[in-house]
């Protein structure tokens, strides 16, 4: 027994308390990072700090507002957040919330640089355009939201069809987050950048300026030339092979490759011009 009551498995069981909590909150946090939930969220923290400026300098009137806002925002939040809320039951269900399957995940990563790699290939021998952005850290709903939601499953085959000339979504990035293209025909913003060769056209620009604002990888497909280009932290990489585009997407999506050696990113193409 120490002093103040407390023994050494009470402050075990405090720690523990706090560290699921916390672990919980951070779930969530990694749950409706990239949505609407987001920007909703920060709403509530604009209230709560409004409320709580409004009773430091005694505005009655804003308090009581805010008062009401947030006894109703139980209820609200049900609301709006059903879809993200719909979703983390549906994981805790399968039991994927608090653990995953490190075979189902190696599964999945598999199959997605396969679909990538094997649309880009086609596409590239028939030069059919295209701009392929990967979600990474960085959330990319705003932009998802310029274009139209698609959510389906990532194959090679819907990623091809939605850059086929003379189609409704061909035109713009799709954009793919997790093992599923979230959005098609969505707008990018261009690179400024001076250094950008002339010979680049609009799919280029595009692909780099997403890279300067957000950790994505974009993959571009010329219709002119046929050849595929990748852009990351502002570095656009030409002319990748078939093998070069698939290990990049290795190195750089499977978190397991830690080694800076095995990133694809150091091989020596060309880059910006």
């Amino acid at each position: 027994m120490l002093d103040g009551g407390l023994d050494v498995l009470d402050y075990l069981l405090i720690a523990i308390d706090i560290a699921l909590v916390w672990f919980v909150v951070y779930k969530l946090i990694m749950l409706i990072r990239g949505t609407k939930a987001v920007q909703l969220l920060k709403g509530i923290f604009v209230i709560l700090a409004i409320w709580l400026l409004s009773n430091l300098f005694g505005l009655t009137t804003l308090r009581w507002l805010m008062s009401q806002a947030i006894t109703w925002g139980f209820l609200a939040i049900i609301i709006l957040f059903q879809p993200e809320l719909r979703r983390a039951l549906e994981q805790l269900g399968r039991g994927s919330f608090f653990s995953r399957n490190a075979a189902s995940e190696d599964e999945t990563m598999e199959r997605k640089i396969q679909a990538i790699t094997k649309s880009c290939n086609y596409m590239a021998k028939r030069r059919i355009g295209a701009l392929i952005t990967i979600e990474r850290e960085t959330g990319m709903g705003d932009y998802a939201e310029t274009g139209i939601s698609i959510g389906g499953n990532l194959t090679s085959e819907l990623l091809t069809n939605i850059f086929i000339p003379n189609t409704p979504l061909h035109d713009g990035a799709v954009i793919i987050k997790g093992d599923s293209i979230a959005a098609a025909a969505c707008y990018l913003p261009l690179s400024e950048s001076p250094f950008i060769s002339k010979e680049l056209g609009t799919r280029h620009r595009a692909a780099l300026g997403i890279s300067e604002v957000t950790d994505a990888l974009t993959i571009i497909v010329s219709e002119e030339t046929g050849n595929i280009s990748c852009t990351k932290n502002g570095e656009l990489h030409r002319e990748l092979t078939q093998e070069q585009l698939e290990h990049i997407l290795r190195s750089e999506l499977d978190n397991s490759i830690k080694d800076p050696a095995q990133n694809a990113w150091n091989w020596r193409g060309k880059k910006n011009g």
